[in-house]
């Protein structure tokens, strides 16, 4: 019995052994099956990988599904399968809206930009105000230095400048003058000279300079300069000697006209001194010193400039920092056109002082200049009275009213001849409130000698209109 029991028992555990053989080969083999399944379906990924790059939330995923194959190999293959899917359409989404994307943000504004830029290209250049301007500030930009082509040229300064010498200079002279000198102290005579420039205006040797060059009555503690008794002008680039003669003087311009025996001069250009724009270019040439004629730049420092000079004439002049010094008097100071803007007359000097020199405009010389070639003198309206301004503290203390105090009559004048008494104020001219006699001496010099004059006057606390005729100045 024992013996059966054993022999039972060894094929029970063979029959166990054979169980467990079999048990093992069928997990051997499913095991082998699901890792060949998993190698393959690696394999086959990374091929997709290969030949469609994805991103890689891909990788990751496809790592993830290998190693929960290896649980469950059904598992694997949904999961993989799902996944490989879904991060396919993902990315194919991205890469759409990737493209949409570029085109509206760059692409799309692009295309307006060049089509808006052609037609506003277009229409500037369609309007031939708008092409002008735009093709005068390419000229400015390449030229650098073009400001305006129909006043000042400034896109060769050098080139300006050498053009408005070469223009200007044949038309300037340095005069010569010799005084008489009568020493006060010693009760002797002497001889003087000077130096001045001029302008010539006519091609048959009229010149136009400063009285104050040619008819200088200087008087001091120890000496009187009389007039000129010998005057010489000198031509550029020519040194012979002309004796000059003097046509006529006129003190209160400070203008005076000479001439010499001489046909062929060049006259000078005469330009417009009432369209002067501050700042604009200008260059003074005269006879500064005696050493010839020079030439000297700057620019308009100022128009309509009032001074007044040592002999207490006032003038209405040009102001300019062109160098002006002794010797220029009479010269000309001109624009950038080569035209004769101003006569140079006086400068302003000290230690404090630089750069402040006066012309008087050329417009007001040419009546002048006329009627000294025509008359050797300026035939002026004449009132014929000596006034005090009259101040509103003056009026109270003396009991009158603001005006002209008319202190003194000259004999048979316009004025007295029309009624007007010593003791009168002139308070109106033709209807114009008058409170000196600069007020006066404006209105009446705008009219002709033979015009007439309302003068209104206060005369015993009323006041009454009075026409005055006026006579030529003597």
């Amino acid at each position: 019995m024992e013996e059966n029991n054993n022999i039972n028992n060894q094929n029970n555990s063979i029959l166990n052994n054979d169980n467990n053989m079999n048990s093992m080969k069928e997990e051997t083999n499913s095991n082998m099956e699901v890792s060949s399944n998993a190698n393959i379906i690696s394999s086959n990924l990374s091929n997709n990988s290969a030949n469609n790059p994805t991103s890689d939330v891909v990788k990751d995923v496809t790592t993830s599904s290998i190693i929960s194959g290896n649980n469950n190999n059904d598992n694997f293959k949904k999961s993989t399968s799902n996944t490989n899917y879904s991060s396919f359409e993902k990315n194919k989404s991205k890469k759409n809206k990737s493209n949409a994307g570029f085109g509206k943000l760059v692409l799309l504004p692009f295309a307006c930009g060049i089509l808006g830029a052609g037609i506003v290209v277009g229409t500037c250049f369609g309007i031939p105000s708008i092409r002008n301007n735009i093709l005068s500030n390419s000229n400015i930009e390449e030229g650098m230095s073009q400001i305006n082509t129909q006043q000042v040229s400034l896109l060769d300064y050098s080139g300006t400048s050498v053009g408005v010498a070469q223009k200007v200079l044949p038309s300037i002279v340095g005069i010569s003058v010799s005084y008489s000198v009568n020493s006060i102290f010693y009760g002797s005579q002497g001889v003087a000279e000077a130096q001045g420039s001029g302008v010539i205006i006519s091609e048959d040797g009229y010149i136009l300079t400063n009285n104050h060059v040619v008819n200088s009555s200087t008087t001091s503690s120890f000496y009187e300069l009389g007039e000129a008794n010998k005057i010489t002008v000198k031509l550029y680039n020519d040194d012979t000697e002309y004796e000059a003669t003097i046509v006529g003087t006129d003190e209160q311009t400070d203008l005076a006209v000479i001439k010499i025996e001489k046909d062929g001069l060049t006259a000078a250009e005469l330009g417009d001194s009432d369209s002067v724009q501050v700042g604009e270019f200008c260059m003074a040439i005269g006879n500064p010193l005696g050493l010839g004629i020079t030439v000297t730049d700057g620019i308009v420092s100022a128009v309509n400039r009032e001074v007044t000079d040592s002999d207490g004439n006032t003038y209405t002049a040009i102001q300019t920092n062109a160098a002006i010094n002794s010797g220029n008097s009479g010269g000309a100071l001109v624009n950038s056109q080569g035209q004769v803007i101003g006569i140079n007359t006086l400068k302003v000097s000290g230690e404090d002082v630089e750069g402040v020199g006066f012309a008087i405009p050329i417009n007001s010389t040419r009546d002048i200049t006329d009627q000294l070639i025509e008359y050797n003198k300026v035939k002026r309206p004449y009132l014929g009275i000596g006034g005090i301004d009259i101040t509103e503290d003056m009026a109270k203390q003396y009991n009158l009213t603001v005006g002209i105090y008319v202190k003194e009559l000259e004999n048979f004048s316009a004025a007295e001849r029309a009624g007007i008494k010593v003791g009168d104020v002139i308070v109106e001219a033709d209807g114009n409130p008058v409170e000196n006699m600069d007020e006066l001496n404006e209105i009446k010099n705008q009219k002709k000698i033979g015009d007439k004059i309302t003068l209104t006057i206060w005369r015993n606390g009323k006041t009454e209109n009075i026409d005055v005729t006026l006579q030529e100045q003597p």
